[in-house]
Parts: structure tokens; sequence; C-alpha cells
């Protein structure tokens, strides 16, 4: 059996989670799709990492757990060795890319991928960033927008292991969608519903963050910015707009209060930070939002948990399609990259 090579960009929540279900599925992926991953290359803050024949997995796992930097590795350490280095040079067939978000410039994921591409590798994601800026440039380089280029896969991007581009643009290929409401943000989803049950802001924000929820600068979340990067994302991939942050109104949860909360469910309603795409009739632009939204109980998205998130799309010809992931932890992340790697590789 053709091992397939990987090569991780970022050993954070979701990098190091990766590589615990890669070793957790190998008979799965084995047994029910004929695959054996190898990881070639991974790299994180202090440098990375190289095999051509397969790192060792478990060394990889003790590294991350012991705090230190893959470079100081026995052999296969590189110090000095950058994510953008060994998207240039190391043989693989997948790029993983997980480094941080950033939404000023992209970097180093934006550059990550694209050298990837150029260099005919396949990319999945789990960083957002470089969608969020330069949507319609990546998918111009990959079989998005050209098959048979390398496959560009971003499902961990919008919700976790929650189907939320699959559904909308694959599962409704022959439908037109008529709006979108999304809660794909599990930091403020939990911040909220921690706050109904007497939790106050800054005690909901350090336990999102203790669990690994939160992003590495929580202002992404609370301000609604990573719920509307990742509502950028289905407007460019499901909707098929082209559209980059500045087209978004958004608002984030930082002047919700316990108050409004209590009087939200007197009244028989949630609030909840709600993404929508929403138009008056087909040949109009859309409106994109990001803001505190009070809904009916008898919502689908209000009635979710805090450990939960969800997208509904209202169709034409398919009813109502709705999904939704209850996830605690960034486990469910890393097991969409796997599952982005083997719609890849079969």
């Amino acid at each position: 059996m053709k091992p397939t090579r990987l090569m991780l960009a970022g050993l954070g929540n979701v990098g190091r989670n990766f590589l615990q279900i890669l070793r957790s599925q190998a008979d799965l992926l084995r047994d029910r799709h004929g695959l054996r991953p190898i990881v070639v290359g991974v790299a994180d803050s202090g440098g990375a990492a190289v095999d051509p024949a397969g790192l060792d997995l478990d060394a990889l796992i003790a590294q991350k757990a012991a705090g230190r930097s893959v470079a100081r590795m026995v052999k296969v350490g590189r110090p000095g060795m950058g994510a953008i280095d060994i998207a240039r040079t190391v043989a693989a067939d997948v790029l993983l890319e997980a480094t941080p978000v950033n939404l000023q410039h992209g970097q180093p994921g934006l550059d990550i991928v694209r050298v990837a591409l150029e260099r005919g590798i396949h990319c999945v994601l789990a960083n957002k960033g470089p969608l969020a800026l330069a949507f319609q440039d990546l998918a111009a380089r990959s079989d998005w927008d050209r098959p048979g280029l390398p496959a560009l896969r971003f499902s961990a991007c919008v919700g976790g292991a929650l189907p939320t581009i699959n559904l909308g643009r694959r599962d409704l290929a022959g439908a037109r969608i008529l709006k979108v409401e999304a809660i794909v943000n599990g930091t403020c989803q939990g911040i909220l519903r921690a706050m109904e049950a007497g939790q106050d802001f800054a005690a909901a924000v350090a336990e999102m963050q203790r669990r690994g929820v939160a992003e590495t600068d929580p202002s992404l979340d609370v301000d609604g910015w990573d719920q509307a990067v990742k509502l950028v994302i289905i407007a460019n991939a499901v909707l098929r707009r082209p559209t980059v942050l500045s087209d978004l109104t958004v608002r984030g949860i930082r002047d919700v209060t316990a108050d409004d909360l209590r009087k939200a469910a007197a009244r028989g309603e949630r609030i909840v930070l709600l993404g929508s795409a929403t138009r008056d009739d087909p040949g109009a632009d859309w409106r994109l939002t990001v803001e505190p939204t009070s809904l009916p109980m008898s919502h689908r998205l209000a009635r979710m948990t805090g450990d939960e998130m969800g997208v509904v799309y209202y169709t034409d010809i398919a009813g109502v399609q709705h999904a939704t992931s209850e996830e605690a932890d960034a486990v469910p992340t890393a097991a969409a990259m796997l599952r982005d790697v083997i719609s890849i590789s079969t």
C-alpha cells in the first residue's frame, strides 16, 4: 500500500490532535479507505522535523506534550527551518495548514498554501485567515476553479467537524439557496450559554481558552470576527459570491449583558451570535451580517447547547436543511482535516 505523505504546518491544539487521531484511526484508515498516511514533515514555532520515511508519531506527540519544539528531536530536528521551508522543500502529497489565524495579512499561512499549490501539493486548511483574505486567489490556483490542479479543502474552517461547506455546496448542488443562518463560533456560543447559567463574561472567556476552543486572541471570537471569517468562506464557497471581510456588517457579544439574556428568556427567546446571508430576491445581492440576535426558542439554532454549532440552509426545492455538531474541544476540527485528506486521497 503506497503511503500518503503528509506535512503539517502548525502544532497547536488542532495540529497536535491531528497527530493523535492519525495514530488512533490508523487501522480504520487502512481497512476502510486503503490509506497509509505518513507524516514526512512538521513545523512549530521553534523549527521543524523532517523524515522522508515518516516521522515517529509517538515521538512527535511526546515532544509536544513535554513542551519542546520538534526542532530539538534527535536526527530529524531542523532548527531554523520554518513551515514555509518545509512547504518549499519537502516531498509530500498533502499539506495540512494549521498555523495561527492572522486577519491582517494572512501570514504565514497564506504563503505556505500558495507555495504548496504551486508545487502541485494538495492543501487542507484549518487556518481560516488565508481563505478570508484571498479566497479567490487560492481558488484560482487549485481545483476549486480549475479541475486538474491540486485540491484545496477547508471543511475544518467553518464549524469544526460540522459539514457546513459539504452540505451547502455538494449536497444542495441542484437547489437555489434562499437564506443561510449559522452559529459557527463555539466560543461565543459557549460564553453566552455560560452567562445564562450565571457565570460572568471574563470567567466564561477564560474557560473557553482553557478548553482550547477560543482563538489565541479571544477578541477574534468575542468581537465577531471569527464568525465573520466563516461567513466570508460560506459566501465564497457555497453562495459563489466573491466576498471579503469588508463586505460584512459585524458586531460581537462584548455588549451583551446578563440582563439582556434574562429579558430574552422571559420573552421565550435566546440571544445568539448569528451569521446570516439574506437577499430580497434571487437577482439581488446578498446581505451578510454577524450580530447578536434574539431568536425564538422554536428556532433550530436557539435550542443548541453551549457546546453546539449549527447551520441552516433555506432552499427552493430541497426544503430547509440544517445540521448541528456538539464539540467540546479541538478534536473534531482535527477530524475534519482528516475527512478532507480522505476525500482527496480516495
